[in-house]
């Protein structure tokens, strides 16, 4: 298995989210404590050092930063979470824990003083602290709390969840006209979430159920697969697969307005993206629109993937969130963020809106209609 593939494991683990593949081996930074200093500025992106101040830290930040699957993806949200911090002249806390000990992790923030704690990012890691009912600080949690587990009243939620992104196309492929629509998945759990997400809110639109041809990467499969589609036309396609099956696979779709996850936007040559020509996408305002005058101060980092610059970028809305719930209770936060339009919901959830791109002579750009 190459470890660009594992690392789509690992990070499909940690969220239900437009979060894809790390091209590097997942690594563990150091452990930090409340009141201890972050590690300065190093080349894979580590953000400049922010030294929290001697009284109680209004903003603390619980990551599985010792962990050795997720220590990683977890240094991605903590660099864009300093650097918002820094651009803010703010000086939150930094408490690491590992991959059994996020319970420790939050009392050790609770502990501090903390008025809003954010964290944690695993999905197994906040179900834990949503079933524990933490009556006080708030929390601001960076995944999703699974169904039929209700929140507790402090907890709010912010995530990269694919499911935001397969709503949003929905939405633009009914725009768009579309009224029969084919849904072509791989078969891993990330995208399979992705596929279903986008199926649930096209039929809650008023779609018809689509057509789901089976998806395999061998030739006779995919010739199978165009005269599956030959036989019941559509006016549209889902890809929900990675941006290499993606390439494989829309050559066999045809002309037909072809939707797919920001998964297809992952650096690949610009040579291989002008096999996507016109695929629509949905991505992060921090990758999409990186002049936007939002970012002017915040540093970019050479990072090693896109997954990780969408981490980054999740680091800083969780700042700049934490920043409007260390006030108080807001019942009403809408705000342009680096990962999306984010507007709180009567759940205590954002609901985030990325950007909707198409791909264009081998570039990624502002998408037109259909």
């Amino acid at each position: 298995m190459t470890a660009r593939r594992q690392c789509r494991r690992v990070l499909a683990r940690i969220a239900s989210a437009s979060v894809v593949a790390l091209v590097f081996a997942l690594g563990a930074p150091p452990a930090l404590s409340a009141g201890e200093t972050p590690p300065t500025s190093s080349g894979d992106g580590a953000a400049a050092s922010v030294a929290p101040s001697r009284a109680s830290p209004a903003i603390v930040l619980v990551l599985p930063l010792s962990s050795g699957t997720y220590g990683r993806a977890a240094t991605a949200v903590r660099d864009g979470f300093l650097a918002a911090a820094a651009a803010a002249a703010e000086q939150p806390a930094v408490i690491a824990h590992g991959d059994n000990d996020v319970e420790t992790a939050f009392a050790k923030a609770r502990e501090a003083g903390a008025r809003v704690i954010v964290g944690p990012l695993v999905r197994d890691d906040v179900k834990a602290i949503a079933v524990m009912g933490y009556d006080s600080p708030l929390v601001l949690v960076l995944n999703q709390v699974d169904e039929g587990i209700p929140l507790p009243d402090n907890l709010y939620t912010l995530t990269l969840g694919v499911e935001s992104e397969a709503r949003q196309l929905a939405r633009l492929a009914r725009d768009g006209g579309a009224q029969t629509l084919a849904v072509i998945a791989v078969d891993t759990p990330l995208q399979k979430r992705f596929a279903a997400a986008f199926v649930d809110a096209w039929v809650q639109q008023g779609g018809a159920q689509p057509v789901m041809p089976r998806f395999d990467r061998s030739p006779e499969a995919l010739a199978l697969l165009k005269r599956e589609l030959a036989k019941t036309p559509v006016d549209a396609a889902l890809l929900a697969v990675d941006g290499a099956d993606a390439v494989l696979v829309k050559p066999y779709v045809g002309t037909i307005a072809t939707y797919a996850g920001s998964t297809v936007n992952d650096r690949q040559p610009r040579e291989t993206l002008r096999e996507l020509e016109d695929v629509r996408f949905v991505d992060v305002p921090w990758l999409a629109t990186p002049e936007a005058r939002e970012f002017a101060k915040i540093p970019r980092p050479a990072l090693a993937s896109a997954t990780l610059d969408r981490l980054f970028a999740l680091g800083i809305d969780a700042f700049r969130t934490a920043q409007l719930l260390a006030d108080g209770r807001p019942e009403r936060i809408e705000q342009d963020g680096a990962t999306g339009h984010l507007t709180l919901d009567a759940s205590r959830q954002f609901q985030r809106e990325g950007q909707a791109l198409q791909f264009k002579g081998g570039q990624a750009m502002p998408a037109g209609k259909p």
